[in-house]
């Protein structure tokens, strides 16, 4: 335990900011799965929203930001549809 004033104020910020590091980790984490139960349009704005907002308050790094939103972009993409040769069999 803290013994000085000023360490237990430290200890007490340090409480709050990691309280609140955590909302913002759990909220950024939930919008992921909400978005890849259901892939729409608005999950995934709400998803970017949210792992914007954690990079900005340095709850995450800039570039897992960055790649988190890579992969959610991925999901999105459509895989190449593959086109089936046609059979030219000749008939002699």
């Amino acid at each position: 335990m803290p013994v000085t004033k000023s360490a237990k104020k430290a200890l007490k910020q340090q409480i709050r900011r990691a309280r609140e590091n955590d909302k913002t980790r759990r909220a950024y984490k939930l919008a992921i799965k909400k978005f890849k139960k259901e892939s729409t349009f608005k999950n995934l704005s709400c998803a970017y929203s949210k792992i914007d907002r954690a990079a900005k308050k340095n709850v995450i790094h800039k570039n897992k930001a960055a790649r988190l939103k890579a992969q959610l972009s991925k999901l999105t993409a459509k895989p190449p549809t593959k086109t089936k040769k046609k059979s030219s069999k000749k008939s002699s």
